[in-house]
């Protein structure tokens, strides 16, 4: 293909239906606010209705090592499933963090370095992200620190390798090392959320540090826009058209990736955009089942409140391996478009996903990662008999966000027959979401048994 990498970020932030709700900020929020500084470039992205950002040279360079990533129709899995239209993969697998987090990454990295700070700290999930960020601090001369979710290290201890290989520390979440860690409740080491808290505890009381983070910040999700803006071009080259657009939703940064660039060019151009469908999965569905409100984004409760889908910030997500998907809430630029009905969603289970995951595998010779095992399963009932009543009737364009071979536990479970599924009670949902403020005009109640499509 002939598709080049793109020279600027395109920001979905001008062509919204309604402006986000504004953050509370730490003084209402929590009173006691820890600051979390951040460079003023990736603050004008979070704000300004910019809608093209030039990407800095540097990670332009960067982004040349694996940059433009494949797009190919996948007409082995299309046969698998018995699809009745085209199934189009774009794959972000190829690069030393096994995933699209590199993408923000490595802008992220240069941004603090211009910045004069000397060590960035992170809490990860699966640890792609915190593989990303050892590695572009590995490349901007950084110092990295990750706080890992202890289930997920120890079904994947070769991501604690990689990440030390490019000159990180690791710290198993809880930790120890912080006060948020030994406030945790029941089952809250299975969650992101203490992992992220405990990230931002350690940067505010050390020196030269910054705390970053990889997912539901709005500029992290523009430095994603390149996996969406290739895929267009791609698309357009194979001659491929698509009515469904699909990405695995954590906090969001994959899916809005994939998806808002298609969003943003509808709107620019006055057509119909595809349908951009949010895959998450069933132990934390927060878009499917959860409230629009202001909750936090982490375990501290230091930052802003952010208006988002949510299931609750303090509710124990099960041990899963959806991994980096078992988050508490949806980006708020995600969730504000789910608000308004320009995002659908659907929730997938674990056993589903790697079910998809192993399909593509044997009939396209691509190991997906559990997380984009759900946006595959997905795009399968979306082309086949549809799911929570939407099809597919042109063709279906699924990210497959990164690759299954640290993930090999998980499908060793698979073919073993060993997997379980555990969805949130009502009762529970309604514990967890309780005493939030809801977000958004006319804020629905806790919606637990299903969502707005």
């Amino acid at each position: 293909m002939t598709v080049e990498l793109p020279t600027s970020w395109r920001s979905a932030l001008p062509h919204l239906s309604e402006p986000m709700p504004p953050d509370l900020t730490p003084e209402t929020a929590a009173g006691n606010g820890v600051g979390v500084n951040l460079p003023m470039e990736l603050v004008r992205q979070s704000v300004l209705e910019r809608e093209f950002w030039k990407i800095p040279e540097p990670v332009l360079d960067a982004y040349r090592q694996f940059r433009p990533t494949p797009l190919w129709r996948a007409t082995g899995f299309e046969r698998a499933i018995g699809a009745r239209v085209p199934v189009y993969v774009k794959y972000e697998g190829g690069n030393i963090s096994g995933s699209h987090k590199l993408n923000t990454a490595l802008a992220q990295a240069y941004y603090y370095k211009q910045a004069g700070v000397k060590e960035l700290v992170t809490g990860t999930g699966a640890g792609q992200w915190g593989t990303a960020l050892a590695a572009a601090c590995a490349l901007f001369g950084l110092r990295c620190r990750v706080f890992m979710v202890d289930s997920s290290l120890r079904r994947k201890p070769y991501r604690g390798v990689l990440m030390r290989m490019l000159g990180a520390e690791i710290h198993s979440s809880p930790s120890g090392l912080t006060s948020v860690a030994d406030r945790r409740g029941e089952g809250i080491g299975n969650s992101l959320a203490l992992a992220i808290g405990e990230a931002v505890e350690y940067a505010s009381t050390h020196d030269g540090v910054a705390f970053c983070i990889g997912s539901g910040e709005t500029y992290s999700i523009l430095h994603q826009s390149v996996i969406g803006i290739e895929a267009q071009g791609q698309l357009a080259e194979l001659d491929g058209q698509v009515d469904m657009v699909v990405g695995a939703v954590g906090a969001g940064s994959n899916f809005g990736g994939i998806a808002l660039p298609f969003h943003a060019e509808a709107r620019s151009t006055g057509t119909r955009p595809p349908t951009l469908v949010a895959a998450e999965s069933s132990t934390a569905p927060k878009l499917t089942r959860g409230v629009y409100a202001y909750d936090k984004t982490d375990a501290t409760g230091s930052g802003p409140l952010e208006a988002m889908y949510t299931i609750g910030s303090d509710y124990p997500i099960p041990d899963a391996h959806s991994a980096g998907l078992r988050f508490h809430g949806a980006a708020k630029i995600i969730s504000a478009m789910r608000h308004t009905g320009d995002v659908a969603a659907t929730a997938v289970t674990q056993q589903e996903a790697l079910d998809a995951g192993r399909l593509l595998t044997r009939n396209e010779c691509v190991l997906p990662a559990p997380e984009s095992g759900h946006a595959l399963a997905a795009a399968a009932k979306l082309a086949t008999s549809g799911a929570d009543g939407m099809r597919a009737e042109q063709g279906v364009l699924v990210c497959v966000s990164g690759h299954g071979y640290l993930d090999l536990a998980a499908y060793e479970q698979l073919l073993n027959d060993e997997l379980g599924d555990e969805a949130p009670s009502e009762q529970a949902l309604l514990r967890a979401v309780s005493g939030l403020t809801p977000a958004g005009t006319g804020a629905p109640a806790p919606l637990l048994a299903g969502g707005p499509r």
